[in-house]
């Protein structure tokens, strides 16, 4: 009786602590696919087209004929030639206009690192978007993620150009004989994050990016070099990290606390622990 109630005892033990692990288990972070950046513009481009055409044709004819008279033989002669030219030209010129839509391949490798270094998320590939004869289904996410373009993906990450803009300034600088030169880039997105389970939008926010280089030189002249490269990549970092901390902000609103559920440990800002849930 005694072995047999130590057993149950041990079972009970074993059971609980298999509990309380599963209890403490954290659930798995969601995978989410982030779409390149998709832009439209209104691209307008000049033409001038010109025509010319030019028809003509010639005609000739002649007669020859003879008589016999008592004073001998006559001989006559006779003919015509007509000739026609006719030519045309037109010419047309103007502008026309419309709309260009794709992805843009850049910008994102820094919204997936930033995302990593946080460490709540999982980053899975999607597929890029390559039907050029149905630009219209760019923005349509739903068509894209009922397609499978995005395998394995909890949410999808959609991105979308709404600004981009170069500027290069010269600016002499007061009281001195030096001549500041700066190339700056601003770039501005909106970004949403869907759920491919339900379509539901979990996040909606706008995020920037800006870059610059400055260069120094003397007023005197000589050659300034302003590094472009420095300015993209300052871009796609300050993006990325504007990216990251906004879907971090809402995001956050999909996770409940629920001290009596299972879920993960994270540290509140007044230092408390508590329990967080994903849904």
């Amino acid at each position: 009786m005694k072995r047999k109630i130590a057993k149950l005892a041990l079972a009970a033990l074993f059971l609980g602590g298999l509990a309380d692990a599963c209890l403490a288990a954290p659930p798995a972070p969601p995978k989410v696919a982030v779409t390149d950046l998709a832009y439209e513009e209104r691209v307008r481009e000049y033409f001038k087209m010109v025509t010319a055409s030019e028809k003509s044709s010639l005609r000739a004819s002649g007669r020859e004929s003879e008589r016999e008279s008592d004073a001998g033989y006559s001989r006559r002669n006779s003919g015509s030639l007509s000739a026609r030219s006719e030519s045309q030209y037109a010419s047309m010129e103007g502008t026309y206009s419309y709309i260009e839509r794709g992805e843009m391949r850049k910008f994102t490798a820094d919204v997936k690192g930033e995302m990593l270094k946080s460490g709540r998320y999982l980053v899975v590939q999607g597929k890029p978007f390559t039907d050029a004869k149905d630009t219209e289904n760019l923005y349509d996410v739903i068509a894209r993620i009922k397609k499978g373009m995005y395998p394995g993906a909890d949410y999808v990450l959609f991105g979308s150009i709404n600004s981009i803009e170069f500027r290069q300034e010269t600016n002499p600088i007061d009281h001195t004989n030096t001549v500041s030169h700066t190339l700056s880039l601003e770039l501005v997105g909106e970004f949403s994050l869907i759920s491919t389970k339900n379509y539901q939008v979990t996040a909606a926010f706008s995020a920037m990016g800006t870059g610059q280089d400055v260069k120094l030189l003397s007023s005197r002249g000589g050659r300034v070099v302003l590094n472009r490269g420095k300015v993209v990549s300052e871009v796609s970092k300050s993006l990325g990290q504007d990216v990251a901390r906004q879907i971090d902000e809402q995001f956050a609103g999909i996770y409940v606390s629920d001290g009596n559920s299972a879920g993960s440990e994270r540290r509140s800002d007044d230092g408390n622990q508590g329990v967080v849930v994903f849904k």
